[in-house]
């Protein structure tokens, strides 16, 4: 499998951590996320290293369908019942000033940046589409109903947002990279004394920050129950129609659309990892149906952590542990959730105040529908039987014949058949 954004650049090459350093803050994790958090750090004069496990941008960053968008699915009406019109309010500015910080990024340092519309579109359910724009309105955000949708799927409507954006995300990280202290291939073992301890070598430093996609340290945060994976599929096909825009459907095993250039990105058939089928043969099915003359250019898949309430978990690992922060669970929308942790943490270790901080604190409530059932999952991971298991908390693994893996549907972690990872939150091979 190869993503379409592999061909846009060469990454440079980092050298792997040997021997002992300190800093001001080591950044765990080298995807879009913690890149953005140490370009912004270092811009505001902080000493400050980013430690990779393997190679920078290589995951669930190389493998998006980077879309900039403050529509994050029909989730506002909910929001607004569970936290009220001023905090969905904030949620949206976050989430739209982030598309703003991109778009200056993108005057400096080019990247395909596009301005789109974002449609959510729903196959059966015209009056949820109804309820989102009427809770959207009323917290001041100009949504609007959409009954027509240019697509090759029998859709009621949806629910549009303008001035959204969609960009080349390895065009760009491989500008803000050049000036950043970043070691690859030097996996964190474990975090100890605001020590982060590699296998070759340590990094000391006042604060860690872990951006490492599902955080692997499970001593605080309780982030294996409060979180799990979900993987989907993209085909990257020539000779399609351009939509003019980015869509989705509002259910997580339906299908979404966005063209870059003259390739349309057809994704979907998400599924918890470890659990459900592999979405290529479905996709391509539906390509050949529905565009004759297409042709398969690229193929590949990502991994997305969701949270139990719709909203990431950005600020302190735990309570008030101030000397250890965390970005995590973008819930799908990691191109945008990233720019806003990334302004947050930046905010919280200069000791700014951020008005959106505690809308994402990791400390609110746990007590939500999904604990229960992430919960269960792990629970039956637990005493099923296998005798493959995953090296993060001993759950069964499931063979993936079409990528040709070994899955926990506990916690997302995935292994080649060799036994090397290649997807946490495991940090031992298996």
């Amino acid at each position: 499998m190869k993503s379409i954004w592999n061909e846009s650049v060469n990454f440079p090459e980092f050298q792997a951590l040997k021997g002992d350093i300190s800093a001001e803050i080591v950044v765990i994790g080298g995807g879009i996320c913690g890149l953005l958090t140490a370009y912004f750090l270092k811009n505001s004069g902080v000493d400050c290293v980013v430690l990779e496990a393997n190679r920078i941008a290589n995951g669930t960053t190389m493998n998006t369908t980077a879309k900039i968008t403050s529509q994050h699915g029909l989730i506002f009406a909910d929001m607004v019942k569970r936290f009220g019109r001023e905090k969905t309010a904030l949620y949206l500015k976050a989430n739209e000033s982030a598309i703003n910080n991109y778009k200056q990024l993108s005057k400096k340092y080019p990247c395909d940046f596009e301005i789109k519309p974002s449609f959510v579109y729903s196959q059966n359910d015209r009056k949820k589409l109804e309820n989102e724009v009427l809770a959207l309105n009323k917290v001041g955000f100009k949504a609007e109903f959409v009954e027509n949708l240019p697509l090759p799927v029998k859709a009621v409507g949806g629910v549009s947002f303008k001035n959204q954006a969609q960009f080349n995300p390895i065009k760009l990280l491989n500008e803000i990279v050049k000036d950043l202290k970043i070691y690859e291939n030097s996996r964190v073992l474990k975090i100890q004394n605001n020590t982060a301890i590699c296998e070759n070598g340590i990094v000391k430093a006042k604060k860690i920050i872990v951006t490492t996609h599902f955080p692997f340290i499970d001593k605080y945060g309780l982030y294996f129950l409060k979180m799990y994976q979900s993987r989907s599929y993209v085909l990257a096909l020539e000779n399609a129609p351009d939509f003019k825009g980015m869509y989705v459907d509002e259910n997580d095993k339906g299908l979404s659309f966005r063209n870059y250039g003259n390739v349309l990105l057809l994704g979907g058939y998400g599924h918890r990892t470890g659990k459900g089928e592999c979405g290529f043969d479905a996709l391509r099915k539906f390509a050949y149906k529905n565009f004759a003359d297409c042709k398969i250019k690229y193929r590949f898949a990502t991994q997305d952590c969701k949270t139990l309430d719709d909203i990431p978990y950005i600020g302190y690992y735990w309570g008030y542990k101030d000397n250890l922060l965390v970005a995590t669970g973008f819930n799908k929308w990691g191109m945008t959730s990233s720019m806003v942790a990334a302004q947050i943490l930046c905010d919280m270790v200069l000791g700014r105040e951020n008005e959106y901080a505690e809308i994402f604190s990791p400390s609110r409530s746990i007590f939500r529908k999904q604990l229960l059932i992430n919960c269960g999952e792990a629970v039956s991971g637990l005493v099923g039987f296998s005798k493959k298991r995953c090296t993060h908390l001993g759950c069964k693994l499931e063979w993936n014949n079409q990528e040709k893996s070994w899955d926990c549907s506990c916690h997302g972690s995935r292994f080649s058949n060799n036994g090397e990872i290649l997807d946490g939150p495991a940090n031992r091979k298996k």
